[in-house]
């Protein structure tokens, strides 16, 4: 949300068909994340992860689905090892804690269902 109240949608996608894997590259070494909606509701923010990076675990009082849009990763959610390639989701409870790990270079969506 913006500082005046209103929702933050990325002005490059509004109203247009786009496609998700264009909308962010990859970087070396890095992660490059882009947020494309926030709503106090949710959020979905597209992120690039180049082979081997990774989040480290953590928990988030919210669901969250991962949507892989390139490439292939590995998840841990509560101690157990997930593998997920493009066109595949994964669902990551709230309150369980979770960890991505790059095991190619890979993009997703992360999809945040926010509590009122």
């Amino acid at each position: 949300m913006t500082t005046d109240g209103s929702v933050k949608i990325l002005e490059e996608i509004k109203a247009r068909a786009v496609s998700l894997n264009d909308l962010v590259q990859y970087a070396c070494d890095s992660i490059v994340s882009k947020i494309l909606l926030d709503k106090p509701v949710g959020s979905l923010t597209l992120f690039a992860f180049d082979k081997g990076q990774r989040l480290s675990e953590h928990t988030s009082p919210y669901d969250a689905v991962v949507q892989i849009i390139d490439g292939t990763a590995e998840l841990t959610i509560g101690g157990q090892t997930v593998p997920a390639e493009k066109g595949q989701i994964v669902i990551m409870p709230a309150g369980i804690s979770h960890a991505v790990h790059a095991k190619t270079a890979f993009k997703m969506l992360l999809t945040m269902i926010r509590q009122k």
